[in-house]
């Protein structure tokens, strides 16, 4: 009998590869390929399993108890807000985030207010020693008697730790540092970080203690690790922010337990972490004054509505190509929106340097910043400002036309509760408006253009010059018929 050859495969995506390879060819893994079992082997032993008794019963659905999983707040609200009103007994959380954004003040935050609610919490850190840990908690107030620290690496040294001190709630910082003895690869490898992975996983059903994990990101942003960590875990959240400014987003990737589109608003401090309930505060730049080319937007950032701010300049050049420079926007749009202004509204932006840029650090990447964008443009290059109350909320076609956008009355809401009198939006928005607010709805850039600057000249469109009429080639001169030239022998008798 001819002897099964063995089988190749990526732990990240699956792919079958017929030899082993350093880089997976389909999704370009590095170090994911790994033997495993004959395709025969498994089929044959799947067919000579025995059944084994189950430990416990299979009970109806209406007789299990929907309170035993029950969310335990964490006392802080952003961070209930993302993970759904709270940390879920038995739960696996993945927390990952650049270096030096904030991830450990967070959790060590997060433990503080676990412990003042007579909850244990155990910290293990892999990265940094007791030492270090102490000094950021002594800087953070999070020194706690309910709070226990142990700095290990060793997978079965940590789950010895879980069972003297028998917590409600673990930190594990970070995995890609934790050594699963039993298993081969090197620290913070594909093989190693499954194998923690699960270990955790399966210690977190078991005994109902929640974990959280914190992970490193590529380069490209994701999660560091094989893709099927992602998918072994209940929860996964993003910790983004800009290290020159002190705002700092918690956002859902994935959640089993809640929503997985909301964000969660914070601010670094020196004294650590805090959280930020009302974030269109920081994106608000207050003005005595109505300055041009400036005006508010709405926005919404997963099922959050923020209200934020556009600040553009333009200054005549020279220059054959004008700089553009944009800071917390897509530039792709603003460039869009620079041809539609130029276009529709008699704006020379081909003739202006132009820079863009957000208020606090805030980065809008949705169609529906659109129309204050183009707006901001306008005031910038005719001075004339747009009055600091109102509000732009619309998707700019390349006709001019004003298009609606999702959740326009969650947002005109958002204005209203920040005290903003005037909002603009489009004229197809068939939600029901809030009250108590001044909504004009507009269709295209001339109605918007009045409706944000009632002083304001009627914005001249640019129209494509005429072509000259044809013109037929003029027609060659008729030339006269030939006469014969008479001659001496016209008389001759032959």
């Amino acid at each position: 009998m001819a002897k099964s050859k063995s089988v190749f495969r990526c732990s990240a995506c699956g792919h079958q590869v017929p030899k082993w390879v350093g880089r997976c060819p389909d999704c370009g893994e590095w170090g994911s390929i790994e033997e495993s079992a004959p395709a025969a082997a498994v089929a044959a032993g799947g067919r000579g399993a025995t059944a084994v008794a189950p430990s416990s019963p299979a009970r109806p659905i209406t007789e299990i108890d929907a309170n035993a999983a029950g969310a335990n707040p964490t006392g802080i609200a952003e961070f209930d807000r993302v993970l759904g009103s709270g940390v879920v007994p038995g739960s696996v959380v993945l927390l990952a985030g650049e270096p030096g954004v904030g991830k450990s003040t967070l959790l060590l935050e997060t433990v503080k207010h676990w412990a003042r609610q007579g909850r244990t919490a155990l910290y293990v850190t892999g990265e940094e020693s007791a030492g270090q840990v102490r000094l950021r908690a002594e800087r953070t107030d999070a020194v706690h008697e309910k709070i226990y620290l142990a700095a290990e690496t060793d997978l079965a040294t940590v789950l010895g730790h879980v069972d003297q001190v028998r917590p409600s709630l673990l930190i594990v910082d970070s995995v890609q540092t934790m050594v699963a003895t039993g298993s081969d690869g090197v620290t913070g490898g594909v093989t190693q970080i499954r194998a923690v992975t699960t270990a955790l996983v399966s210690l977190a059903k078991n005994t109902g203690v929640a974990v959280v994990l914190v992970g490193h990101v590529t380069k490209d942003g994701t999660v560091a690790g094989p893709r099927s960590l992602e998918h072994l875990v209940d929860v996964v959240l993003a910790f983004e922010g800009d290290r020159h400014s002190s705002l700092r987003l918690v956002r859902g990737v994935k959640n089993r337990f809640g929503a997985s589109d909301e964000v969660g608003c914070f601010e670094q401090r020196a004294d650590g972490i805090h959280e930020v309930s009302d974030p269109s505060g920081i994106f608000m730049h207050q003005h005595d004054d109505d300055v041009p080319g400036s005006v508010a937007m709405v926005v919404l950032d997963g099922r959050r509505a923020m209200v934020g701010q556009i600040q553009t300049l333009m200054n005549t050049s020279s220059m054959a190509s004008p700089r553009r420079a944009v800071s917390g926007l897509d530039s792709s749009r603003v460039a869009m929106m620079l041809a539609v202004a130029e276009q529709h509204c008699g704006v020379p932006a081909s003739q202006h340097e132009v820079y863009a840029s957000t208020v606090g650090g805030m980065r809008v990447t949705e169609p529906a910043a659109d129309l204050a964008i183009l707006l901001a443009l306008y005031s910038a290059q005719k001075h004339q400002p747009i009055p600091r109350e109102t509000a732009a909320i619309g998707e700019v076609g390349l006709a001019g036309e004003i298009r609606r956008v999702p959740s326009t009355a969650r947002r005109v809401a958002e204005a209203k509760r920040l005290g903003l009198r005037r909002v603009i939006v489009p004229a197809g928005t068939d939600e029901d408006l809030p009250s108590g607010i001044d909504v004009i709805r507009v269709r295209d850039l001339g109605e918007a253009v009045r409706a944000a600057v009632p002083s304001a000249p009627l914005p001249e469109r640019r129209r494509a010059p005429k072509r000259p009429a044809k013109q037929e080639p003029p027609r060659a001169a008729k030339r006269p018929a030939l006469r014969p030239v008479p001659s001496d022998y016209d008389d001759a008798p032959f």
